[in-house]
């Protein structure tokens, strides 16, 4: 059968694996945000400790994503939770990166009037550093979502949820009649997910960000 032929015989399958993909990549980034937000923040003010923790961010992605599950799968077992760990870990650097970056580049003369106001180091943090940051963070979060788009797919060797899942089928199966559909109909689904994901982010970004700031 042809590609669309397969679409439509696959369909209900096909929106299971998507929505399942979507959703394992929406949590983790989530979960990739809160924890790289919290490290920037407590990193930020020195230079040697945010250094340390985009290095050792970084260092994470010179691990092949492959390898890493496999690596999961004897200390946490199959499914979900190499999937969830690796993906977090993953996601790490380009929050944090960002994080510190947008957070060093706050304008001190506003951190001093927020201070002068009478404000304390934690609401200065949350009223005036991080508002300011969120521009740069927001860029790293879109980033982190369309690696782990890919990476994403790489769970299905740990029986990971997904798309990965008809990729891997396909692969297993080359020769046969439906192999390059099933890779076709996976490949297709991850970027055509990625591209909502990022639309997503761009209407963020502008529901969020002050005109005078994305200019």
């Amino acid at each position: 059968m042809n590609f669309w032929e397969y679409l439509s015989t696959r369909h209900q399958q096909l929106l299971t694996d998507a929505w399942q993909h979507a959703s394992v990549v929406f949590q983790c980034m989530a979960l990739a945000t809160a924890l790289g937000v919290l490290l920037a923040v407590a990193t930020y003010r020195s230079a040697w400790a945010g250094n340390l923790a985009t290095l050792t961010t970084a260092t994470v992605l010179t691990v092949p994503s492959l390898a890493l599950i496999g690596l999961l799968i004897p200390v946490v077992g199959l499914g979900v939770p190499p999937t969830v760990i690796a993906l977090t870990l993953y996601g790490l650097l380009p929050v944090v990166r960002n994080a510190v970056v947008g957070l060093r580049g706050v304008d001190p003369a506003l951190v001093d009037a927020a201070r002068g106001i009478g404000m304390s180091s934690p609401m200065r943090l949350l009223r005036v550093e991080l508002p300011l940051a969120w521009p740069p963070i927001l860029a790293g979060i879109r980033v982190a979502t369309q690696m782990l788009m890919g990476i994403a797919a790489v769970a299905a060797y740990a029986s990971g949820p997904g798309l990965g899942n008809e990729i891997f089928r396909g692969l297993a199966s080359l020769g046969s009649r439906n192999a390059l559909n099933q890779v076709l109909a996976g490949t297709l689904g991850i970027i055509v997910l990625a591209l909502l994901f990022d639309a997503a982010y761009v209407l963020i970004g502008r529901l969020t960000i002050p005109r005078g700031i994305r200019v």
